[in-house]
């Protein structure tokens, strides 16, 4: 099985979670995609962790109890299990998910990782990224969202209205077809971070759908999933190993 297997402890209850990579290196969370973790997520986090870091996938349901496991390639093309992920997803915010993060970090220290620290949030992960950056601006300093919805929404609690908070600098990997992140949500979550004069970027993959990061998902879009490989390894290595 891959990866380390952790337990962490937060005012909610024990997360499971894994590590992987080196110890002695910058620690980085990675916010699974709605279909929780799974081998690919680890076969993710083992990459990252081969670029030298220590790599953290927490399963955000953990307060849901017993759930899945769900296939991403067919999940949503079934009613119930659908039901089910968005249940999950909706009883997950982002907010949530950024008051653990405090614990996520404590833990990749406890395991060997050094600060200052990366997000990277894939799905529903993504919005989780940006939001744990506003949460911890002085322990993350790069933070990482690819195919994430809803980052700048009309709800009050959209990322994009935390933009002055956020000192990591910001990438958004989007896909050119994906209703969770429509073309005004883009320029609305550009005006918010260039209004907070936040370091950012926000790349559109071409050819690609919502999703195709991921190797096990319906859109897994090979070229378009190597060159946002090629991107984080840049991003971490400028702001993880600035001496490097």
């Amino acid at each position: 099985m891959a990866g380390e297997e952790i337990k962490i402890i937060t005012a909610d209850g024990t997360v499971p979670a894994r590590v992987f990579g080196p110890k002695g290196t910058p620690g980085i969370v990675l916010y699974m995609d709605i279909f929780g973790p799974r081998e690919a997520l680890w076969e993710m986090a083992e990459r990252i962790g081969s670029w030298g870091y220590r790599v953290l996938v927490p399963d955000l349901f953990y307060r849901i109890g017993a759930y899945g496991p769900f296939d991403a390639a067919t999940a949503f093309q079934d009613e119930a299990k659908k039901k089910e992920l968005f249940a999950l997803k909706n009883a997950t915010p982002p907010s949530l998910v950024a008051e653990d993060t405090g614990a996520f970090l404590d833990a990749l220290v406890a395991h060997g990782a050094t600060a200052p620290f990366g997000a990277v949030g894939y799905c529903m992960g993504g919005p989780c990224a940006l939001v744990a950056a506003a949460a911890y601006p002085v322990r993350i300093v790069v933070a990482a969202s690819l195919h994430g919805g809803n980052l700048a929404s009309e709800d009050e609690d959209s990322p994009h209205h935390l933009a002055d908070r956020m000192k990591a600098l910001i990438y958004v990997g989007t896909a050119e077809d994906d209703h969770s992140f429509p073309p005004e949500q883009s320029g609305r979550l550009a005006l918010a971070l260039r209004t907070a004069k936040t370091d950012h970027i926000i790349e559109n993959y071409p050819g690609t759908t919502h999703g195709w990061c991921v190797a096990d998902h319906g859109a897994y879009h090979r070229d378009g999933a190597e060159r946002h490989w090629r991107r984080l390894a840049q991003l971490f290595a400028e702001k993880l190993y600035p001496e490097g």
